[in-house]
């Protein structure tokens, strides 16, 4: 089992800047698929991007293409997140998510075993 706690979110400007981070329990992190999906008020969640277990394969939903960039440090038991050019649609919670199964449709939530509680990323037009 693993534990997931991200932080990092915040207020931040259209045009700015943030990384958030997960951190993860336990001593099996590289074994684990990661994930970033976010919430926006009154919308369903939405897959953001996701780090195989090595970090070799790395994929984006079209929305964050070119301004999101996620990596994982292994050693360390985080992925991170980092948000650039953020827009006010990017404002929502944000959650990580590790998937320790087939990880076949990285998109999907239900591909992942455990979520942290989130973190609030408000960006101000």
């Amino acid at each position: 089992q693993v534990q997931l706690v991200e932080s990092g979110g915040g207020l931040v400007q259209a045009g700015g800047s943030l990384r958030l981070s997960c951190a993860a329990s336990g001593h099996t992190f590289s074994s684990y698929a990661m994930g970033w999906f976010r919430q926006a008020p009154e919308k369903e969640r939405e897959f953001v991007a996701a780090i195989s277990r090595s970090g070799g394969n790395v994929y984006y939903a079209d929305s964050v293409k070119g301004r999101f960039t996620i990596s994982r440090h292994n050693a360390k038991n985080t992925v991170y997140l980092q948000m650039n050019s953020l827009k006010p649609e990017d404002t929502a919670v944000y959650y990580c998510a590790a998937s320790n199964g087939a990880w076949t449709y990285w998109k999907s939530g239900d591909e992942y075993n455990y979520w942290g509680q989130g973190t609030r990323v408000t960006v101000s037009s």
